[in-house]
């Protein structure tokens, strides 16, 4: 195979680049397709955590090309910012590539939205603030600010001067903020451009090469398809979409040019924000998951809202990314529970049963889980490395969440660490790159 899309099948924070990274020493190429710096990564390699907003997850690796595709907008501060750390902590970052197409996150989209966030007061979305939408909403609108345009000044002041017409009157309360005097953001982000240069590419001939030759490339995906802003939980969404279709979109790649699409599921559910959640748990169960799990944002260290498995959301996702394979990931989170509860349906205000995800929101924001219980274990999992050594219990678990989504699991999580990943007997038979051992 040459192109496998990673994304995420729930709500974000499923454990994507731990993944990523995994498949990553197998691959020539990883492709971050959309999103942000709203995003973040966490991986523990060798003791160490790494925590990545906007670099590709294979940057860990010397010599892989890491792309920052189009379909991401950049927060230069942020980016050049995490260079550095990388640079410091020994990291050659010599492979990273910048799409002169992306987007770049200004001062004022930063400023609209936390304005926005705090004018809607109760019906809050729940956004990282970062700036994310409003970025997305001019590119939109064409009037947004590209990386290749931080390398020519009179192109860059005339595009702010643009962007910024249409906006006074909201930017208003930040009149006499310094952060919009013209000069000083044209000077600011000629400096990124400076510093970012050496990076800048057309990353879309890039990847077609990569992919003509045969190389292995991953494209690697933020936040999750129940955030989609098309097919996610409107209005209390992300800003792109977060689902396989939009790799392609987001990269320059062809849609043929995809072979495998692997979606990523905690084996219960988070979510970050406001929006439904229909089987979130408000007790002290709750709470001890949520520590157990060490859920917490990367990006916002806000505490994630916590639930039991969601089966008939993890079922449309899977159709709507069209999985070949899915990835289970905190499974040791539930050692020690006697029983657990799985979600297969939902039940409406009314009493209406729901086999299919409620595509109205009034329903949806009402819905509750039906759930089915399963016997739980009682064993320490965590150094488990392989589905032979796992307890009868969590391998049926695995079972009745393969048969109901229709997908065969390939990997299993079991800790935070690089190690405590296995490879199921499917995930063994197709695993990309390379013939893998059973642990």
């Amino acid at each position: 195979m040459s192109g496998i899309v990673i994304v995420g099948a729930q709500w974000g924070d499923e454990g994507k680049g731990k993944i990523t990274d995994l498949l990553a020493e197998r691959a020539d190429a990883v492709i971050r397709f959309q999103g942000g710096n709203n995003a973040g990564h966490t991986i523990v390699r060798h003791g160490e955590t790494w925590k990545l907003h906007l670099m590709p997850s294979g940057i860990l690796y010397p010599g892989k090309t890491c792309v920052i595709g189009n379909g991401v907008v950049i927060d230069p501060k942020v980016l050049t910012d995490e260079l550095d750390e990388l640079r410091g902590r020994g990291v050659d970052t010599s492979g990273l590539r910048i799409s002169a197409n992306a987007h770049m996150i200004m001062p004022y989209h930063m400023m609209l939205d936390d304005a926005g966030e705090a004018r809607l007061g109760k019906l809050k979305i729940g956004t990282t603030r970062r700036g994310i939408g409003p970025a997305y909403a001019d590119k939109a609108s064409r009037i947004g600010i590209r990386v290749q345009d931080l390398l020519d000044e009179k192109i860059l002041k005339k595009k702010i001067v643009a962007a910024l017409e249409p906006k006074r009157l909201a930017l208003r309360p930040f009149a006499r903020d310094p952060r919009l005097d013209l000069q000083a953001i044209t000077e600011e982000y000629l400096a990124y451009g400076r510093r970012l240069s050496e990076y800048i590419a057309d990353t879309t001939s890039l990847v077609w090469d990569k992919l003509d030759k045969g190389d292995m490339v991953i494209f690697e995906g933020a936040q999750g398809a129940l955030l989609d802003i098309d097919h996610g939980t409107y209005p209390f969404v992300t800003s792109s979409n977060p689902i396989a279709a939009s790799a392609c979109i987001g990269s320059g790649a062809g849609p043929k040019d995809i072979d495998e699409i692997w979606g990523i599921a905690k084996a219960y559910s988070t979510r970050v924000g406001s929006g439904p959640f229909p089987t979130e748990l408000h007790d002290a169960l709750g709470d001890d998951l949520r520590r157990r799990g060490g859920e917490f944002g990367t990006t916002t260290g806000r505490s994630r809202r916590i639930g039991w498995l969601d089966l008939v959301a993890l079922r449309y996702a899977a159709r709507l990314n069209s999985l070949t394979a899915l990835v289970v990931t905190k499974l040791d989170v539930l050692s020690g529970l006697d029983t657990i509860k799985v979600c297969t349906r939902y039940r409406g205000e009314d009493g209406a049963e729901f086999d299919t995800f409620p595509y109205h929101q009034t329903v949806l924001h009402h819905a509750t889980g039906d759930y089915v219980e399963l016997p739980g274990w009682s064993e320490d999992i965590s150094e488990a490395r392989s589905e032979e050594e796992l307890p009868e219990n969590a391998r049926a678990y695995l079972r009745f969440m393969e048969e109901f989504i229709g997908v065969p699991i390939v990997l299993v999580s079991v800790g935070p660490g690089r190690e405590q990943t296995m490879w199921t007997a499917a995930g063994r038979a197709t695993a990309p790159g390379q013939a893998v051992p059973a642990g």
